[in-house]
């Protein structure tokens, strides 16, 4: 986990992380220790990878890049003859990277009127879902995608 920039968020961003990400592998039935990289930055570094990456400039809370494009999301199947998604030191499945913007964290927490620790934790979530296949560009996506950070969050006691 790398942080970028003076903003601190005040909760163990690393321990959390690591909780959702293994609670959402264990929950869409992952078979394989896993990794991904986490960047903790600010607005204008997120809107400088967003512009680059997706063409959009402007800041976002997170952004996903995953390393396997699953053709049915969370279908682990695809993943028996791809050696190259895993690491050959560790032999853990690699997910990808996940950047979240420190600034977002903190002022959608008081938007939506939440902890920082929920709005941190939704966004692991949220992204972990992506490097799975996951999506939301339609409705039926978003509506599954929901319900699996809710379910998540719930398990692992992150009330709204």
């Amino acid at each position: 986990m790398e942080e970028e920039g003076s903003i601190k968020l005040p909760l163990p961003c690393r321990e959390l992380a690591t909780e959702v990400a293994e609670a959402v592998l264990d929950m869409e039935g992952c078979p394989y220790e896993a990794q991904a990289e986490l960047l903790l930055t600010t607005d204008r570094e997120i809107q400088t990878i967003n512009r680059e990456y997706r063409q959009t400039d402007r800041p976002t809370d997170v952004l996903s890049f995953p390393v396997t494009d699953y053709p049915v999301p969370g279908d682990f199947s695809v993943l028996e003859e791809a050696v190259d998604c895993f690491d050959p030191e560790t032999g853990e499945l690699l997910l990808g990277n996940i950047v979240v913007s420190k600034e977002r964290v903190l002022a959608q927490a008081e938007e939506y009127g939440h902890s920082v620790r929920r709005e941190f934790a939704f966004l692991i979530a949220h992204s972990v879902l992506h490097l799975l296949g996951y999506d939301h560009m339609e409705e039926q996506e978003r509506e599954v995608m929901e319900e699996k950070q809710r379910e998540v969050l719930g398990r692992l006691g992150i009330p709204r």
